[in-house]
């Protein structure tokens, strides 16, 4: 038995290596991209801190000319928060924050109307009371320092203390928080904090610089502007009520635009929402977690710290998305019982990221549609996860067979960082 290759048992059009056992998982995989208008993405699976799936097909643009390649990476939506999250815990590791400290100890302009005792982990925990965007503009969006204000001089409201995700706001909380103990934003965090101990290209907050491996894929959704003019007047109106839920948090006028042609809401820092992630450096990241920590001989969190993060919150549904959201640290269980074992983070449109460190396993999926005519796509990897459990097992019990390297090791890159830099103290 050999590891699947090109034009060694891999299907048509998909490239990369994978462990024999996974020959199923990589057929129900290759079978979500059918043809060009369907785009592309990745898979990457980790068991005990090796790779043991790395494959990619399809294309990355919307005309279908542009195959996916090794170092193509695809905004994943919320599964960005995954990695703000990472980012906290790396900083928690080294003393530099607390769970159960106040925000406003370190970063005191958060104090403001009452929230002096809202603590980090509540809002790793969705139970902040900032969920709604509450009448942001585009431009506001864009500007990470002005919404990071305005989430410190806002009331908590109504939700204060119960589950209620937050959507675009935990980012801006999470850098807010990250930003007063080092001196820098979450795209250079991102890079430093993960990309760079991981040692993988793989991890951006927003576009990455043109001189970077890692390309974006195009968002396949349609392209056409007509403008509805009854929503465009009731749309915001619905936002604004406190009782709008998901809307509320959601919502902006033109957010459709900001997904379409060059994709526009990646030139702001929406630590919450736009990172640019190849599956390898998802998958890379959580597969640390799922192996106590240690990864390609670096301890990226420690033993502890990585055996913390296993949570046991309760199902109970989430008062703005109204399904179970189980979170825990800034992860989230499976929404649906029983599907996944572990913990991670999904995005729109169905990319995730995920490990299990009862299995010492872990996996990125990435691809980059959102609106096709493949209509299941935000549960498309709901087809993949038994086959995947019964492969991993398999390749546990006889022994996994590691695949090659495959994609762009970190590279230093242009900074934009636009603040001054703290020293980071502690940094391995």
């Amino acid at each position: 038995m050999s590891v699947l290759r090109v034009k060694e048992g891999l299907p048509r059009g998909v490239q990369g290596a994978a462990d024999p056992r996974f020959g199923n998982v990589i057929r129900i995989f290759a079978g979500l991209f059918p043809g060009r208008r369907f785009g592309g993405g990745a898979l990457v699976v980790y068991i005990d801190g090796k790779p043991v799936v790395d494959v990619w097909t399809g294309w990355s643009d919307r005309a279908g000319e542009v195959l996916w390649t090794a170092n193509t990476g695809a905004m994943v939506f919320s599964a960005t928060k995954g990695v703000a999250a990472t980012v906290v815990h790396r900083l928690v590791d080294r003393g530099l924050l607390d769970y159960d400290t106040p925000v406003a100890e370190y970063w005191p302009d958060f104090g403001a109307n009452g929230k002096a005792d809202i603590t980090v982990r509540d809002v790793l925990r969705h139970r902040s009371g900032l969920s709604h965007l509450k009448g942001v503009s585009k431009r506001d969006l864009l500007d990470h320092h002005l919404m990071e204000q305005r989430l410190a001089e806002a009331p908590a409201d109504h939700l204060r203390g119960w589950p209620a995700y937050h959507a675009l706001t935990f980012g801006w909380l999470i850098s807010g928080v990250c930003r007063a103990v080092t001196g820098m934003g979450m795209r250079e965090l991102f890079r430093e904090e993960v990309a760079r101990p991981l040692n993988t290209d793989g991890i951006h907050l927003g576009r990455p610089p043109a001189d970077s491996p890692t390309k974006v894929a195009q968002i396949l959704i349609p392209q056409h502007a007509r403008p509805n003019p009854v929503f465009d007047f009731v749309a915001p109106r619905i936002a604004g009520l406190p009782f709008s839920g998901a809307f509320g948090a959601m919502y902006f006028p033109g957010i459709r635009s900001f997904v379409q042609g060059d994709i526009p809401f990646l030139d702001g820092e929406v630590p919450a929402a736009n990172g640019v992630v190849t599956a390898r450096g998802l998958a890379k990241m959580y597969a640390a977690i799922a192996n106590g920590g240690e990864i390609d001989g670096t301890q990226f969190l420690s033993p502890a710290m990585a055996a913390g993060l296993v949570g046991t919150p309760k199902v109970r549904p989430d008062l703005n998305m109204m399904v179970p959201m189980p979170f825990h640290l800034g992860y989230h269980e499976s929404p649906i019982p029983g599907l996944l074992k572990g913990f991670g983070h999904i995005g729109l449109g169905g990319t995730l990221g995920w490990a299990d460190p009862a299995t010492r396993s872990a996996f990125g999926f990435v691809h980059n549609r959102l609106l096709t005519a493949m209509v299941f796509d935000m549960g498309s990897f709901a087809g993949l996860a038994r086959p995947m459990r019964n492969a991993i097992t398999a390749a546990r019990h006889h022994g996994a067979m590691t695949v090659p390297r495959y994609g762009a090791t970190f590279r230093e890159t242009e900074e934009r960082s636009d603040a001054p830099k703290k020293r980071v103290a502690g940094r391995r």
